[in-house]
């Protein structure tokens, strides 16, 4: 118990003295807390503090959160990505204004049965805004632990996530969980990084069993899970007189789900042949002849996920007929597009205006 007591206030005398100035850590709103935990998830702090700042002004409560609707903020959203986060953001922030009144529950149990909300979350709001003792464990967390504890228990098996855990939990600082929280996930940021730890300057470096064993770099470990998919998209690109264009909203339950593309054929391999796509043209813009096809980029653009490498080509159809329901280009600024559309449609405008 001593022994865990001198991490802690260790840790937590390191944090004080080097933390980095956060928006969200001047704060115990637990409405806020929340959205700066789900914004974080996947994002590095750098690229997430602007949209932190940016949903927390225009919605300066959960309320409005609530009353807003999913296409605005889906399209705050854009740039992020991993969209089921907007949309669990959206969902949950309606719950809490309809059934807790607008107020955040105040115990790890309740909060975790939200949705988008797991086990990291919940304790982090718990600790942070309700001063309840739940160690928070996401990858910063699984790094600093695997180190300076020596273990190398896979931390994607259930049995490691058990571990790590419980070892969280018998090192939390009771009496200051959101502190010791914080600085943990802080450390493990700016100190114990994935690459390039500042060992040297650790606070830890006389009893990291990592470093006395010279396997800092082989840990965490991490059992090999799933393979890497290959999808192949031609993007079927309406450039009527440079006027107007076609977007459909993607609506199943696959990777940018509800936001805006062009017509996608999605193939086995790589096309190359125009011929290839002129049944789906005619099917897609009932369009037969009159129109002009061509590649805008020779090479598939490789746009990466987790789990999955897509391969793009934009396909543009020049056509004097106007199709039904089409918008203009200018129009697509007012509605949620992938990274991968978004950078394209920026690139298509820079080279015609």
């Amino acid at each position: 118990m001593r022994q865990n007591q001198k991490f802690s206030n260790t840790l937590i005398m390191w944090y004080l003295m080097n933390k980095r100035d956060l928006p969200w850590r001047k704060t115990k709103d637990p409405y806020l807390i929340w959205l700066s935990e789900i914004i974080l998830q996947q994002t590095r702090i750098a690229q997430g503090t602007s949209y932190y700042e940016k949903f927390a002004n225009k919605f300066e409560d959960v309320f409005a959160l609530a009353n807003s609707d999913e296409k605005t903020i889906l399209k705050m959203w854009q740039g992020l990505g991993y969209y089921s986060r907007a949309r669990n953001l959206h969902s949950t922030a309606k719950e809490i204004a309809a059934t807790y009144n607008g107020k955040f529950p105040d115990n790890y149990k309740s909060l975790v049965k939200l949705k988008g909300i797991g086990d990291y979350t919940a304790s982090a709001i718990a600790s942070m805004a309700f001063d309840q003792g739940h160690a928070v464990v996401d990858g910063n967390v699984y790094r600093v632990l695997s180190r300076i504890f020596g273990i190398d228990t896979p931390i994607n098996e259930s049995k490691g996530v058990k571990e790590f855990k419980l070892l969280a939990q018998e090192l939390l600082n009771t009496e200051d969980p959101g502190t010791h929280n914080q600085a943990l996930m802080e450390f493990g940021a700016v100190v114990c990084t994935p690459k390039n730890p500042q060992c040297d300057n650790c606070v830890f470096n006389n009893s990291c069993e990592a470093l006395s064993t010279g396997r800092v770099n082989q840990l965490p470990k991490k059992k090999k899970t799933l393979k890497i998919k290959n999808r192949f998209f031609n993007f079927l690109v309406l450039d009527h007189k440079n006027e107007n264009t076609f977007i459909r909203q993607r609506v199943l339950k696959d990777i940018w789900q509800n936001l805006f593309e062009f017509p996608l054929l999605e193939t086995q391999e790589e096309l190359y042949n125009p011929a290839d796509l002129l049944n789906f043209i005619e099917k897609e813009f009932y369009l037969k002849d009159n129109f002009h096809l061509k590649k805008f980029n020779e090479k598939p653009i490789l746009h990466k996920l987790s789990h999955q490498n897509l391969y793009a080509t934009f396909w543009i159809i020049n056509s004097e007929f106007n199709i039904e329901n089409s918008i203009s280009w200018e129009q697509l600024n007012d509605h949620a597009l992938p990274v991968l559309i978004q950078n394209f449609v920026d690139k298509y405008k820079g080279l015609n205006q």
